[in-house]
């Protein structure tokens, strides 16, 4: 267990820094399944809206480091392809 008063600090901030990072880690995993939702209802034009929405979530989420911005580029590039995907 801490002992200074830094370190009892520390493992304070850090707690409440870690729930703050999983509400975010939370918002995007719902982005990102509110487009594959979606796509599988088949209603292309509502899914357009919904990964304009999510990008902006992801790409904030992105920015803050909760994950790192190639894995939400990776998820962006995955959902704009199967939004493509339904036309064919």
């Amino acid at each position: 267990m801490a002992n200074s008063a830094q370190s009892r600090k520390r493992a304070r901030q850090a707690l409440k820094q870690r729930a703050h990072n999983a509400s975010l880690r939370t918002a995007f995993r719902t982005a990102v399944k509110k487009v594959l939702k979606a796509v599988e209802a088949g209603d292309k034009a509502a899914a357009q809206v919904t990964y304009s929405e999510s990008v902006k979530v992801i790409d904030r989420i992105a920015d803050k480091g909760v994950f790192h911005k190639n894995k939400a580029a990776r998820h962006k590039s995955r959902l704009a392809a199967k939004i493509k995907a339904m036309a064919a």
